[in-house]
């Protein structure tokens, strides 16, 4: 196509009006995260319905509690902006980010996939131990005794969880689903034996069900989770990165955690720490 000068300037006319569109957005890589992140006057945060990471209000409607919540609401605060929750999954968080959906994701573990698509900090959030929440007749003491073609297990799809039951119970038949909510409601409803999760998120279940035991299995497999933001920001990570050191050592993270669980009608003395030094 030959460009003249008429050519260029309806080229030009229909790009700026694309751009200036209802619900159209600038190039994520107009410039960096943090002044897109101000310029907008918002951090738009995936939440997802998993306490003790989120928890919605389901009179208002709104983001009110977790960890990941108050996370998020100390990282806007400390950007001079506002809190802005954004809907997602697990499955989908990374992809929200790619697709500048979200600004970043808490409690996401920093898995070798998912360092393909998303970049993570070196600090940790928090610390967490594999669990399961199994009915109280189910005898399960090592991961062993859950890899058995009898044994029905639930799981969020797309997750560490999902990954290490995959490689470490495959004879058992593991039902996936697309968040917490789904995979503890397959275990309440008695379709699967037990529902695998980190144990936080069990302690809040087993408070609401009224039922079920929860076991950390041995071997015991505990790791540290993180927070995912968009690949090609090293401002925007280092800055991340500052604050969740800041949120672990100073034991911000932990009271977070235990305002929930407080909230929730739980004794935070009588559920395990999120922090590796009290674990």
């Amino acid at each position: 196509m030959k460009i003249t000068r008429r050519s260029f300037s309806l080229l030009a006319g229909a790009t700026l009006a694309s751009l200036t569109m209802p619900g159209a957005t600038l190039p994520a890589l107009a410039s960096g995260t943090m002044d897109d992140i101000k310029a907008r006057g918002s951090l738009r945060v995936g939440v997802t319905q998993a306490p003790p990471w989120y928890s919605k209000d389901p009179a208002t409607g709104e983001w009110t509690s977790g960890v990941g919540v108050s996370a998020g609401k100390a990282m806007a605060e400390a950007l001079g902006v506002e809190f802005e929750p954004v809907e997602v999954t697990w499955g989908t968080a990374v992809a929200a980010l790619q697709s500048n959906k979200i600004d970043i994701m808490f409690v996401l573990d920093a898995t070798e996939e998912r360092k393909q698509a998303a970049a993570f900090p070196d600090s940790p959030l928090l610390y967490y131990s594999l669990a399961v929440l199994a009915k109280d007749e189910l005898e399960v003491s090592t991961w062993e005794d859950l890899n058995k073609a009898g044994v029905k297990i639930s799981v969020p799809q797309a997750t560490s969880m999902d990954k290490f039951l995959t490689e470490n119970v495959a004879n058992a038949d593991i039902q996936r689903f697309p968040g917490n909510t789904e995979a503890i409601a397959a275990f309440q409803s008695g379709r699967v034996d037990a529902v695998c999760l980190f144990h936080p998120p069990l302690i809040a279940a087993r408070q609401k069900l009224g039922s079920g035991k929860i076991v950390v299995p041995s071997p015991v497999k505990s790791n540290p989770t993180s927070a995912a933001v968009r690949q090609g920001d090293a401002d925007f990570v280092a800055f991340v990165d500052t604050q969740l050191q800041d949120y672990y050592q100073s034991g911000k993270i932990q009271a977070w955690y235990e305002e929930f669980l407080t909230g929730f009608g739980l004794d935070p003395k009588a559920a395990p720490p999120i922090i590796k030094e009290l674990l």
